[in-house]
């Protein structure tokens, strides 16, 4: 058959298509190598504390216990402020509020040089999950409002590729950082001061860099514009924003009285359980199972982070190819525990690293298709609150991951207890992945 006898509905679906890649390939280009920058910094704020207490611990005389409690404290200051900050989005806007945040959890980064002991420890690191608290859903939702639900698990995914890839990058400079000694300072405060100043200039930049809605895109052309402001309207039907504070509070309990809701959150809930107790322990574990010398353990930090980096990717687009979510999540919940079981048995610096390394791949390789899943079951100004809850919710994990690994270490010295708590936190979240809703029609997740 010729090309001029195809059925004028296939022609129309191939042009579709043509349009629809090369837009999204657009997106991808023009949106995500920012955004991706913006999060190396924001997770490098967060996960540099792992090499600062390779000397905080013995210049500040603090216990195991302190230090896991100090690194999960980030995380209750992201639960208090998550929601307020994510209201306080939609009147501002994405652009300017996530300026005005990345500049002040630069300025509290660099202000950890003031720490002296535990309840300073723990104050700084309480401010910066406060003022963090909006970044992450603010960039969500962002991604919600510029990507077709097509591409929104492989969008997430790239994004958050950046957690790996700041440990990457951020490794081996943490612990070079920490050989830095001069002007009264010592080398972990030198690794705050010096790591908090790219938020700071980042923060200024998102101003100039970032458009607030696909509308303002000049970038894009007008068919182009059209085909993505078509796509996106066709998922947010009859989509009205809250309006003052009772219809806000109306939004509010709307999402904390549907199930899907919570089963999201407990899904989520051993995302930064297992992701940040394994980040925030894995330098100390490889000190406390070898000789390596601070350079040398930053070097080693590299390889866990970079296979997560290109496995959470592969498995993003494999979930977006197939267009099935739950159980890509719950398939990397189920892996990353039996990693988990894995360290807990090892008694050498390969199986316990190996083990943790695993943990981590599996446990940021449910991200995409997870905010891809919970996205898809949001609408409205139902969408932000809900992406708030849950995140603020589950973060949570956050804190006890570290927590539990560093009361378990000053409890026997040793990590097996406290990795299978955390495993079994992990099966819990694949079955939860499991029971959600398969439905996609639902104004808030329900």
């Amino acid at each position: 058959m010729r090309s001029t006898d195809l059925p004028e509905v296939t022609v129309e679906k191939i042009v579709d298509q043509d349009l629809e890649a090369l837009v999204v390939s657009r997106l991808m280009w023009r949106l995500l190598p920012f955004l991706f920058l913006l999060y190396i910094v924001a997770y490098l704020d967060r996960i540099n504390v792992s090499f600062a207490i390779l000397q905080m611990r013995t210049q500040l005389h603090l216990s195991d216990s302190a230090y896991g409690r100090a690194a999960g404290m980030f995380f209750a200051g992201y639960l208090i402020f998550q929601i307020p900050s994510n209201l306080a989005l939609e009147k501002v806007g994405v652009r300017r509020w996530i300026a005005m945040l990345m500049i002040v959890w630069g300025l509290v980064s660099c202000m950890m040089i003031f720490i002296r002991g535990p309840v300073s420890f723990y104050s700084f690191r309480f401010l910066l999950g406060a003022a963090e608290a909006g970044f992450f859903p603010g960039i969500i939702l962002y991604l919600k409002r510029w990507f077709p639900v097509g591409a929104r698990a492989r969008a997430v995914a790239w994004f958050m590729a950046a957690n790996p890839l700041a440990g990457v990058f951020g490794s081996p400079i943490s612990g070079g950082l920490l050989g830095l000694h001069g002007k009264g300072l010592e080398g972990w405060q030198w690794l705050f001061l010096i790591e908090g100043l790219p938020a700071i200039l980042l923060g200024v930049a998102v101003l100039g860099v970032l458009y607030e809605w696909p509308q303002e895109a000049s970038w894009l052309t007008e068919p182009q514009r059209n085909w993505l402001l078509g796509e996106l309207a066709s998922e947010q039907t009859n989509e009205q924003p809250a309006r003052g504070f009772l219809q806000k509070s109306a939004v509010l309990w709307q999402v904390l009285t549907t199930g899907n809701m919570w089963l999201l959150t407990l899904t989520f809930f051993a995302v930064p359980t297992c992701m940040y107790g394994v980040t925030l322990w894995l330098p100390s574990t490889i000190r406390s199972l070898s000789l390596l010398s601070d350079q040398a353990i930053g070097a080693v930090s590299t390889v866990p982070y970079l296979l997560t980096a290109v496995v959470m990717v592969l498995v993003s687009r494999h979930s977006d190819r197939t267009g099935e979510r739950r159980w890509h999540v719950a398939i990397c919940a189920f892996l990353a525990a039996a990693s988990l079981g894995l360290a807990a048995s090892g008694r050498s610096v390969f199986v316990v690293v190996g083990g943790m390394s695993l943990a981590m791949i599996g446990a940021e390789s449910m991200l995409g298709p997870f905010w891809a899943m919970a996205t898809s079951r949001m609408k409205g100004s139902s969408a932000a609150v809900a992406i708030a809850v849950i995140n603020s919710l589950a973060n949570l994990g956050g804190y006890f991951g570290p927590w539990i690994l560093g009361l378990v270490r000053s409890a026997n010295g040793g990590f097996a207890s406290g990795l299978l708590a955390i495993a079994a936190v992990l099966v819990i979240s694949g079955v939860a992945a499991l029971r959600v809703s398969p439905s996609r029609t639902s104004a808030a997740p329900r």
